[in-house]
């Protein structure tokens, strides 16, 4: 489903450690119609299981994706890199053909979404 590295993973508990109810969140990932090349991806933390989601475990965390974001987002690869200028989550999706200079955005080879002007 996704792989989140071990570096995304301690930084994704830390985080949800500095939150109220840390032991009760789930990180949910999700993909929304928009952005420069059709869809948006979402990632933050959730306290609701909703009924359409699917629960998973990844490096001890649970992970809530919606059905519909699943077929965009299968086999995503999230990582964590530091450098000098700060730290991200780099987000590394097979299914997606195309995406925007700043890496927020993509298309996949079957859904083009809705793309915004940029």
């Amino acid at each position: 489903m996704v792989h989140i590295s071990d570096a995304a993973g301690h930084k994704i508990k830390e985080m949800m450690a500095q939150e109220e109810h840390a032991d009760a969140l789930y990180l949910r990932l999700q993909v929304k119609p928009g952005g420069c090349t059709g869809f948006t991806y979402g990632m933050g933390f959730d306290k609701e299981k909703h009924e359409d989601d699917r629960l998973f475990e990844e490096k001890g965390i649970s992970v809530l994706v919606d059905e519909e974001s699943i077929p965009l987002i299968n086999g995503l690869e999230i990582d964590y890199k530091e450098s000098m200028m700060g730290g991200g989550f780099t987000l590394n999706n097979p299914n997606a053909i195309a995406t925007c200079g700043c890496g927020t955005s993509f298309r996949t080879a079957t859904k083009a979404g809705k793309p915004e002007k940029c």
